[in-house]
């Protein structure tokens, strides 16, 4: 199995089991406090996502997929790093970062069309089995599971860090009703570094293993709707989708590794671009340039919302005539919501 995986991009394959029990607690404390935000499906589905069975009747393991995003044009072996390149952009506070996983092709696409051509390699070699692929799509406990299962250990940021690979890479299960043997989980390799509590932004991360994704700018520039609360958009920089600041900083990704697969290359127009540009884009471009990504689900009024807000801190920080002028040409836009950011960010301009 694992050499079909490999053919199809995964960079490895483990197996879980379904009692999910000693997650629920945690689960039901972390709903319990706010820290889902608005993703209200996080709660609507109750305990499913933590019972595999009930989400899909039948099911007796977990088979857990990792795929690794990183383009294949990352310069790994950099004298500072890839990361350092990708913390020099908070130093151009007029161009645009979008966060690595999201330059290329939508992941959920690569990932469950790859998973389904596994699962069919499995059926040719095993005859007929009941499954269902998943990759961040579901009421799925995928960390946990990949945890479980052997991927890697819980980052202190809560995302799963593995010591060949990093946490540059994405997740995906299949549910399968064949008892399949479990792997084993590895052991932890956080010790007592907290790079990733300390670098991040909002201090979204409020303790080790603990994340108030309301504070966290990967969630306020693509699950939220609506305002972007005041006091965090200063602290957003030029960040307009996601945020890898605790993946950047932490030590483990050293040993990320590249994509196999061109799916993941940065599309053209999404990287080191200036905000004033991309701010420009009507509704028409934004959905052509967008085609096929995973930027598009936040749709144009949020894409000008997130500009809008790190076109604020660019007034802040240099007081260009060019970035006024761009919200400017916004102030009349027909979504409330962008006039609003638009009316803050201009009020950035100190110098005005």
């Amino acid at each position: 199995m694992q050499g079909w995986a490999r053919e199809l991009g995964f960079s490895q394959i483990k197996v879980a089991g379904v009692d999910l029990s000693s997650a629920e607690r945690g689960l039901m404390q972390w709903l319990a406090q706010g820290f889902h935000g608005d993703m209200h499906y996080m709660a609507a589905h109750g305990m499913k996502r933590a019972r595999p069975a009930e989400l899909v009747p039948g099911t007796v393991s977990v088979i857990t997929a990792r795929m690794d995003y990183l383009p294949r044009s990352t310069p790994v072996d950099a004298p500072h790093g890839w990361q350092a390149i990708e913390f020099d952009r908070l130093d151009r506070p007029a161009e645009a970062i979008v966060s690595l996983y999201a330059r290329g092709r939508d992941y959920h696409k690569v990932l469950r069309a790859r998973l389904q051509k596994l699962s069919d390699r499995i059926a040719q070699a095993v005859g007929p089995f009941g499954h269902r692929v998943f990759t961040d799509s579901a009421p799925v406990l995928e960390a946990e599971l990949a945890q479980r299962s052997g991927q890697g250990w819980r980052g202190k940021h809560t995302l799963v860090l593995s010591r060949e690979a990093g946490s540059m890479f994405f997740l995906g299960e299949i549910y399968v009703d064949m008892l399949l043997p479990s792997t084993e989980p590895v052991t932890e390799h956080c010790g007592s570094c907290r790079a990733c509590i300390d670098v991040c932004p909002t201090q979204a991360i409020v303790a080790p293993y603990r994340l108030d994704a309301r504070r966290c700018i990967s969630y306020l520039t693509i699950e939220h709707a609506g305002p972007i609360p005041l006091e965090l958009r200063p602290l957003m920089g030029n960040r307009i989708y996601g945020c890898d600041d605790c993946q950047l900083i932490c030590p483990w990704n050293k040993f990320a590794q590249t994509s196999s697969l061109p799916d993941f290359d940065p599309r053209a127009g999404l990287v080191g671009r200036q905000l004033v540009h991309l701010f420009a884009w009507d509704e028409d471009t934004f959905l052509r340039m967008t085609e096929g990504g995973p930027i598009r689900r936040i749709g144009h009024e949020r894409w000008l919302r997130n500009i809008a807000v790190a076109l604020g801190n660019a007034l802040r920080a240099t007081s260009d005539a060019g970035v006024r002028a761009a919200l400017q040409s916004r102030t009349q836009h027909n979504s409330a919501l962008v006039q609003e950011h638009v009316a803050w960010a201009l009020a950035q301009d100190v110098n005005h």
